[in-house]
C-alpha cells in the first residue's frame, strides 16, 4: 500500500510539474506577408502572449468541399 501511494503521489507531482509547460497562448492570426521562407502575422492583442523565440504551430484553415447534386 506504501510503494502504491508513494506511485502515485510521485504521478501527481510529475504531472502538476509538467502542466505548466504543455499551456499555451493561442489566438487566430492572419498571414500580413511572405518573403521565401518567412511568414509574418498579424495576431493584434493575442501578440502581448507571445515573446520572441517562442515555438508556434499554425494550421491552415480547410476550405469547405463543394458538393454535387
Amino acid at each position: 500500500m506504501l510503494k502504491k501511494s508513494s506511485v502515485l503521489l510521485a504521478t501527481i507531482a510529475m504531472f502538476t510539474l509538467t502542466s505548466g509547460v504543455a499551456l499555451a497562448a493561442s489566438g487566430k492570426c492572419t498571414v500580413t506577408e511572405i518573403k521565401d521562407s518567412v511568414v509574418t502575422l498579424d495576431c493584434g492583442t493575442a501578440a502581448a502572449k507571445m515573446k520572441v523565440g517562442d515555438e508556434v504551430k499554425i494550421k491552415t484553415a480547410k476550405k469547405k468541399a463543394i458538393e454535387g447534386c
